[in-house]
């Protein structure tokens, strides 16, 4: 454990315990630690990874380091007051001027202060930013740069004609994302699952057990389920990840039949629980209204490119306008009813995910009026769902991604993990193949859902290979959570890592991470129906380019 101190008059005075938890970083460079996910030494440890048997290079590999880079406190946090505060940090808009014209470019500062209305002196604070008008129910999101010293670099295009005003958001302070850290490094189990057995007794009687589950790892807390013989293990022979329980008192293992969310354990300390109640605040800084006005140079700012896999999302990605979303990604449409079920027709359609996907689903089988959706009597937030329109020849499923799931008690054959699903497909030019993952894994470390997604990407690959003209979507994480249990900034790591690992296959990415992030409705992890309504447009156009 590394404790920081300061030098006074050439003598080294220990400074004062820090309350926070301390990050343990694994690996060193010459610039910056990595998260503990990074926990290869040499090239020789790296080719006897899980990183390299999954088709990774160490260039690759080093690239994720990058990504999931953050920046921590460089000094013992001694008490809450010296976090950042909401209240006290402010925003300035950079040489405001009275105009601007569609197409150009606002700079703003962020400067970090703490409750004590001192300035900060390092990075870390997870910041969020963006242009709205509320009149024309408009935004945009902005790009915030870390310059590592309390201050921080926004940047936002200006895409309407019209007004706009700038707001920012303190997601977590700098010492609160500490504490997010720390407790995925150590606590890992604070989120646990039940596994129900049942199976036959004596005299007839029919037996039942519940115990606790979780995923199997030998560190980070979720080894407080036991050692040696205490517990029932199930390892997948394809993806060799393996899901334990506790075993039960008179069944064997083999007995076990449906799984459940379990619950929350919140570990907090008093400290801790300060940190995070200061999360999601606006901070104060220039209201000033800027008013955008029409530009020769940018008649129009729609983009030309036809959608194709492989296209990088650029920041910003689109914008809303009346609630609608213009994607700087590529050239996309907005669906009628008549159109989507055009578009739609002689696709089979796979959505592989959680309920956010789940919300996809629904959304086209209320829009697409002869898709009509099948009872397959299993429990319904789980799935599988499936919806056929025989007159246009569309088959529509979707399914929950397996275990950990937190959801209501379903059976354990329904969980089946998105790799095995992609592997028994034939793929080909009918078959659109849509799946997501995050939230499900916020608590984990980040090893275990990199392992999930690298193996979802040979999956891909493999099928891409023997049909390339499958059509794969991606659909990134959201935003929504705010907690120990779930936060955004759990999310957006994994965000990194899924785009990470998928940026050189021929995929489609369907970012909904701005979407959801710079929208005037209340933040939910399941986005209201204006949302949803532009996300299917994307899809859509993504199906249908032209």
């Amino acid at each position: 454990m590394v404790v920081w101190s300061y030098m006074y008059n050439e003598k080294k005075k220990p400074s004062p315990a820090s309350f926070l938890c301390q990050h343990i970083p694994i690996l060193h460079n010459s610039t910056n630690t990595t998260d503990s996910v990074l926990r290869i030494h040499s090239e020789e440890s790296f080719i006897n990874s899980f990183y390299s048997k999954l088709g990774i290079s160490l260039d690759k590999y080093s690239n994720l380091q990058q990504a999931l880079y953050w920046a921590e406190p460089d000094r013992s946090v001694t008490h809450v007051s010296l976090s950042t505060s909401p209240a006290h940090s402010t925003f300035i808009i950079h040489d405001l001027r009275e105009s601007y014209q569609i197409g150009e470019e606002l700079f703003v500062s962020v400067h970090a202060r703490d409750f004590n209305n001192k300035p900060k002196r390092y990075g870390g604070d997870f910041f969020q930013a963006k242009l709205f008008s509320s009149a024309t129910k408009a935004s945009v999101f902005g790009e915030v740069v870390d310059l590592n010293n309390g201050s921080y670099s926004l940047r936002f295009f200006l895409p309407w004609v019209g007004e706009a005003q700038v707001a920012v958001r303190l997601i977590h302070s700098s010492e609160a994302v500490q504490v997010l850290r720390c407790h995925r490094d150590t606590d890992s189990d604070r989120v646990f699952f039940n596994g129900y057995y049942e199976g036959p007794g004596p005299n007839g009687i029919r037996l039942s057990e519940e115990v606790k589950c979780n995923v199997k790892w030998d560190k980070n807390g979720l080894e407080r389920m036991g050692t040696g013989d205490c517990c029932c293990e199930y390892k997948d022979p394809r993806t060799g990840e393996t899901w334990r329980c506790q075993k039960p008192k008179s069944l064997p293992c083999n007995a076990l039949v449906y799984h459940s969310m379990g619950g929350y354990i919140n570990r907090l300390t008093k400290e801790e629980n300060m940190l995070m109640k200061h999360t999601n605040k606006y901070i104060n800084g220039e209201k000033s209204i800027i008013k955008i006005l029409p530009s020769i140079a940018f008649e129009s700012i729609d983009v030309n490119e036809k959608c194709h896999p492989g296209l990088p999302t650029p920041i910003p990605a689109g914008f809303y306008l009346y609630d609608v979303w213009t994607s700087f990604v590529c050239r996309t449409h907005h669906f009628t009813t008549q159109m989507t079920t055009q578009c739609l027709k002689d696709k089979h359609i796979y959505m592989m995910g959680d309920s956010t996907l789940r919300q996809w689903f629904e959304f086209l089988v209320e829009a697409v009026p002869t898709l009509k959706q099948m009872n397959l009597h299993v429990q319904y937030q789980v799935g599988p769902l499936i919806a056929v329109d025989v007159e246009n020849n569309i088959v529509l499923h979707w399914r929950a991604h397996g275990v950990p799931l937190r959801c209501l008690k379903t059976s354990v054959a329904n969980l089946h993990y998105i790799s095995n699903e992609i592997d028994d497909l034939a793929g080909g030019p009918h078959t659109v193949i849509v799946f997501n993952l995050g939230p499900h894994f916020t608590t984990y470390p980040l090893d275990i859902f990199i392992h999930r997604v690298l193996r979802i990407r040979k999956s891909v690959l493999a099928l891409l290979q023997r049909a390339p003209d499958t059509i794969i979507i991606i659909k990134t994480v959201n935003t929504g959570y705010k907690d120990v249990f779930g936060s955004d900034w759990y999310s957006l790591q994994l965000d990194r890592i899924l785009r990470w690992a998928f940026q050189d296959v021929s995929v489609y990415i369907l970012d909904v991470w701005q979407m959801t992030a710079c929208h005037y409705s209340t933040e939910d992890i399941h986005p209201g129906p204006i949302i949803i309504k532009n996300e299917i447009d994307i899809f859509l156009s993504f199906i249908c380019p032209e």
